[in-house]
């Protein structure tokens, strides 16, 4: 076997209604003849879309290869002992030039009797907004199922949910359950469960452009609704220089914010965990034993759990995402 090394995957694109041209303007990531990318999975389990390896000798291996050979020295051993050769995280860019759909979903108990998955919590930290962008997360009030289906069914929904103003460096950490949508003009970066289990609850009247409308999960919605109210939705954190802040932290995922304008070095020694980063901002260098691999805004890095120290070096600062399991 090969020794495990920082890994850099191919980008997968994905064209949807409500995409726009940021990957390409912004983030400099090339979606070719696609007419918009709404999306880019940038490491990924799912089974529809593995993601593969493309620096070193380990390129061209899927990420589903990668864990039947190496096990817990890829993932971390008690990571393998929880999740097997499911690799248990999902990061992906989002490009909203519309908003996207209302929608939910499912905790793991619903999604494993339904769809034998995963359930979907996620975060999303907010790379680049427009002026006057907005979000969607949870409700403005306490509710019930009924007074959902009453405001649903009137046409009034948004009535009830809770609109946000938003701007570059906002996190929004939405557990399952919890109602959302991203609005237009913002470009974020998407930290989740590995699931592709989504309820559209309502498309806004869109059609596609053979004149379809997109299907609706309005009934297997509702089982899934998180209807309580809470006073606050956007996760509050340090926006700390030259020190690794943490943001997020769940059953699922931690993830800490590191906004340097210097190099550092990072000890990994305590986590049994993979580690992943995702540079949203500047770019850097990682000095580890046996190489150094560059990484620059826009992409995505798995660090092996065997890689338990490393040197990050940059000329020009550099903000990135660091998520682990535990």
């Amino acid at each position: 076997m090969s020794a495990l090394y920082p890994l850099k995957f191919k980008t997968i694109y994905k064209d949807k209604i409500w995409g726009g041209q940021k990957m390409k303007t912004y983030l400099h990531k090339d979606f070719g003849d696609l007419p918009n990318c709404g999306e880019t999975w940038e490491i990924s389990g799912v089974k529809s879309d593995v993601s593969v390896v493309a620096n070193g000798e380990l390129e061209g291996k899927s990420l589903a290869d990668l864990l039947e050979e190496y096990k817990g020295e890829l993932v971390g051993e008690k990571v393998y002992e929880r999740f097997g050769n499911t690799f248990p995280l999902l990061v992906k860019f989002i490009d909203a030039n519309e908003d996207l759909s209302i929608q939910v979903h499912p905790d793991d108990e619903l999604a494993k009797k339904r769809h034998n998955s995963f359930g979907k919590t996620e975060m999303w930290y907010v790379i680049e907004a427009d002026p006057g962008s907005t979000l969607i997360t949870g409700f403005n009030q306490e509710v019930n199922e009924q007074v959902y289906l009453e405001k649903f069914n009137s046409g009034h929904l948004t009535d009830i949910l809770n609109r946000e103003d938003v701007a570059a460096g906002d996190i929004y950490f939405l557990p399952a359950g919890r109602v959302h949508t991203i609005g237009a003009g913002l470009l974020i970066a998407e930290i989740q469960q590995t699931s592709d289990i989504t309820y559209r609850i309502y498309d806004f009247d869109r059609v596609d452009d053979k004149g379809n409308k997109r299907e609706l999960h309005v009934e297997e919605a509702l089982a899934a609704i998180d209807y309580k109210f809470y006073p606050e939705y956007k996760t509050q954190y340090a926006h700390s220089k030259n020190e690794a802040v943490e943001a997020v932290t769940c059953q699922y995922f931690t993830t800490n914010v590191l906004d340097f304008t210097e190099g550092t070095t990072r000890d990994y020694s305590s986590i049994d965990s993979f580690i992943i980063h995702v540079c949203v901002e500047g770019a850097y260098t990682i000095k580890y034993e046996g190489g150094e691999l560059a990484v620059k805004m826009g992409e995505s890095i798995l660090l092996p759990a065997t890689i338990n120290n490393i040197e990050i070096t940059t000329q020009s600062g550099f903000k990135l995402l660091e998520s682990f399991v535990g």
